[in-house]
């Protein structure tokens, strides 16, 4: 380990302390004593703020910072984070009620000159495209307050209002969906979040802990897709799938043929009729038959959209 991989795992081990002994870091990293004495002052340099305690017992007392403890970052992680930030940047909206612009310039004040230099030559070459947000969701940063820590909430939906525990949130091709229990039906479910309303926080306690909402979630993933599907797909099919796949989808290959399968519920039945005419020539339905028989319909009509009109007949 280098120092300078050593003393960024020092100010992460002693971000989590109210205080240290010398002997603490000799222990933890197998460094002398005349080697932990200086990445103190090291870290002291840093920006590690503590004050020294005399006495037998004495040592090191950190004040604690609502800042985030500096780390050291070497110049691949630094260009790794700004283009991060410029990823998440592209999105509307998050559940975070901060600016990237903000974020991004206070980093970059952090740097030397030569290395802002470099960060700005690397994000005007490398660009990052991502699907924007389609939606316009109100509550994303409530919806996260009361995941995190762990509120009952009454979310009111199109179809009334539902007394739920939430457990995540999640974003997909330009829609923010949130999962969760529904309190009043007993059932799990996954919504958009722009179909919320209005939200409010009740007062009772939890009913549920994150392990046991995770368990109907993994049950739900085992049960809900209960129809199965199958289909063989080209290379060109297997990559469009690899970019837009569910859970409920995977793929293999049998004799040097790929092949999608999973299961999907009755109803999300047109969805998944949709999703496959989405894939082109690039897709064989081989089952459920209904389901074929379905995507031929599809077909049918598309190409029925194409037949030139008859012509009129002579009387």
């Amino acid at each position: 380990m280098t120092k300078f991989e050593r003393l960024n795992q020092e100010l992460i081990f002693l971000s989590y302390k109210t205080g240290f002994h010398v002997q603490d870091l000799m222990n933890e990293f197998h460094i002398s004593k005349r080697t932990a004495l200086r990445d103190i002052t090291a870290l002291e340099g840093l920006g590690l703020t503590f004050y020294t305690e005399p006495g037998r017992y004495g040592g090191y007392r950190l004040t604690k910072q609502d800042q985030w403890v500096p780390v050291l970052f070497n110049g691949q992680e630094i260009n790794a984070l700004f283009f991060a930030i410029k990823a998440l940047s592209l999105l509307s909206a998050t559940p975070f009620e901060k600016s990237y612009r903000a974020i991004y310039d206070k980093l970059m004040a952090t740097l030397p000159v030569p290395q802002q230099r470099t960060v700005r030559q690397l994000q005007a070459v490398v660009h990052y495209y991502n699907v924007p947000n389609l939606d316009t969701p109100t509550f994303l940063s409530d919806l996260l307050t009361a995941i995190v820590d762990q509120q009952v909430v009454t979310v009111t939906l199109p179809s009334g209002p539902h007394k739920q525990q939430l457990f995540d949130l999640l974003y997909r091709h330009g829609i923010w969906f949130f999962s969760g229990y529904d309190l009043d039906r007993h059932v799990w479910g996954i919504t958009r979040c722009d179909a919320v309303s209005a939200l409010s926080v009740s007062a009772e306690p939890a009913v549920y802990d994150r392990a046991t909402l995770d368990r109907f979630r993994r049950d739900y993933d085992a049960h809900h897709h209960d129809v199965p599907f199958r289909c063989t797909l080209t290379p060109l099919g297997r990559e469009l799938v690899q970019k837009n796949r569910y859970p409920n989808m995977h793929l293999h290959t049998e004799h040097g043929q790929t092949i999608l399968f999973g299961g999907y519920n009755a109803d999300e039945f047109a969805y998944m009729v949709q999703y496959l005419l989405g894939l082109g020539n690039n897709v064989h339905v081989l089952a459920p038959p209904a389901l074929q028989a379905a995507y031929l319909q599809e077909l049918r009509e598309i190409l029925a959209r194409y037949d030139p009109p008859a012509a009129p007949s002579d009387a």
